[in-house]
């Protein structure tokens, strides 16, 4: 049996309203994804394989987490832009991006419903395009040796969870928005099944002079 470790990167620059601005760490992110390196190193847990996206924000958290010369990045664990979509769905439907974040989670529902059911556009990319990359990155991962980690984001953290426990989209966006900055998914391989075994988990964060770092954005 094989196991795969999902690592969410850490804080990005929460003030951005497009890719581009997003995509770097906090200072708040680095400290994250230290402390999470830490962890690992201190509880004794090897990967011999290293992945991530090519994004900033998941090279930067793999390297302030100590990994900084063993990651293979891989374009198919990049992120959803949802930046795109959300503008994509303000100019076709008139939903406005949200610019306070209690009304982010319910802007992600919406996207997400829209998107899977074909209704934006001309999307960047379609949500069977997402599907179909992350779940042949997925696969080959599974079917290398030894245990792997993968940093990436809350998007193909939720569409991995999807592929593995058949979940609808309104129920991908809701583990999308559940999940932690800097958070630890485990998935386990037998007989040729990946099935997860934890989810969100923040060990590194539990203590109560760090709690306050537990973000989800």
């Amino acid at each position: 049996m094989s196991q795969i470790t999902l690592v969410r990167h850490g804080q990005a620059n929460t003030g951005a309203r497009d890719e581009a601005s997003y995509d770097k760490l906090s200072d708040l992110g680095h400290q994250q994804s230290r402390w999470l390196g830490d962890h690992l190193r201190a509880t004794g847990y090897h990967y011999p394989r290293v992945f991530s996206g090519t994004l900033t924000r998941h090279v930067e958290t793999a390297q302030s987490m100590g990994f900084a010369d063993s990651i293979v990045q891989d374009p198919r664990l990049n992120e959803m832009q949802y930046f795109s979509l959300a503008k994509a769905l303000e100019e076709q439907f008139g939903e406005p991006i949200p610019t306070e974040r209690e009304d982010f989670a319910d802007n992600v529902v919406k996207v997400f419903s829209a998107w899977s059911e074909g209704r934006i556009a001309q999307p960047y990319e379609t949500w069977s395009d997402f599907q179909a990359r992350t779940q042949a990155a997925l696969q080959e991962i599974a079917a290398g040796e030894g245990p792997a980690l993968v940093v990436t984001s809350g998007g193909v953290v939720g569409m991995i969870m999807q592929f593995c426990l058949d979940l609808d989209p309104k129920a991908t966006a809701r583990i999308v928005l559940a999940t932690m900055n800097s958070s630890l998914h485990r998935l386990y391989i037998a007989n040729g099944v990946i099935s997860p075994d934890l989810f969100n988990a923040v060990p590194h964060l539990e203590a109560q002079d760090r709690r306050f770092a537990q973000t989800h954005l």
